[in-house]
């Protein structure tokens, strides 16, 4: 009788156990705002990062990237020591509504990944449709594609204009103003360039210009002097000959940019760029934009 009381009491206690059990819970980064809810999923840190640098900063220059980075993630289940993860990845707006959202970002992963410790990443770069001047929340799901356990991040930012480049303007507005290598694939924050890179100064979301029969009739004006004043490069109407004919409204508004290449030769830097758009419709429609530039 005792050892079917003692056994009675091992199994009661084993039950109550497993009721206390807790599921991990959610946790939010103080430094970044970073909130992570794991469920049959779990990581020891969850950290932004820019070009492989970790960092706690929350707000962005439009046309930067950023990563998520996933450290050391536990609770997937196993096929010959693979596992097969999902993720997900969303922005939304201040109001909370889906602005963009992405097809699972490991979908050819067919194979699955063995490594240890585990590290995944989500990978995202500032462009349309997120705009500067707003604040976002990038939401990340990662789940298991052989059980059910999942983890949702959600890291806010915000997103900023570059402050080194200068527009003055005059009935013509414009979205955003970003300088991109196309050699490098990437959008330029700092203003450092290469000599006999290709790089575009480029315009989106254009407004202003006055329209007839879905054409506009714009003139572009581009200069850049180095510190010396030498003269680097000089368009006097990069649009000369659509003066007449005038150019699709719609083509035009969503983007357009001015091509620049600096060959090697004596520069002093800084290099000042002036680009000014104007309307041949209306002589008091334009914009002007500057910005400077150092190049190696």
């Amino acid at each position: 009788m005792k050892s079917q009381i003692l056994i009675v009491l091992l199994i009661s206690i084993s039950l109550i156990r497993c009721d206390f059990r807790k599921p991990l819970a959610a946790s939010k980064d103080p430094a970044t705002g970073i909130i992570t809810k794991p469920e049959g999923l779990s990581c020891d840190d969850v950290w932004l990062s820019i070009e492989e640098e970790k960092t706690t900063r929350v707000t962005f220059i439009y046309g930067e990237a950023f990563s998520l980075n996933f450290n050391n993630m536990e609770g997937f289940n196993k096929v010959d020591n693979s596992i097969l993860p999902g993720m997900l990845l969303k922005v939304t707006d201040e109001s909370g509504d889906t602005i963009m959202q992405t097809e699972d970002l490991y979908a050819d992963s067919v194979n699955g990944i063995n490594l240890s410790p585990l590290l995944l990443k989500a990978n995202f770069a500032i462009q349309r449709p997120v705009y500067s001047d707003h604040k976002y929340s990038l939401i990340v799901k990662i789940w298991d594609k052989l059980g059910e356990g999942t983890l949702i991040t959600e890291a806010p930012f915000s997103v900023i204009k570059n402050e080194r480049i200068n527009i003055e303007a005059n009935y013509i507005s414009c979205d955003e103003i970003y300088l991109f290598s196309i050699d490098r694939d990437k959008v330029i924050i700092d203003g450092s360039i290469y000599f006999n890179e290709t790089i575009y100064l480029v315009f989106e979301g254009l407004s202003g210009f006055y329209e007839s029969n879905g054409k506009v009739f714009p003139g572009s004006t581009v200069r850049a002097v180095d510190y010396g004043n030498n003269p680097i490069m000089y368009f006097d109407d990069l649009y000369n000959a659509y003066t007449t004919t005038g150019i699709n409204s719609d083509n035009f508004k969503s983007q357009i940019y001015v091509k620049m290449k600096f060959t090697e030769g004596k520069v002093e830097n800084p290099i000042y760029c002036e680009v000014t758009l104007f309307d041949k419709k209306r002589d008091v429609a334009h914009m002007n934009v500057t910005t400077e530039l150092s190049v190696k």
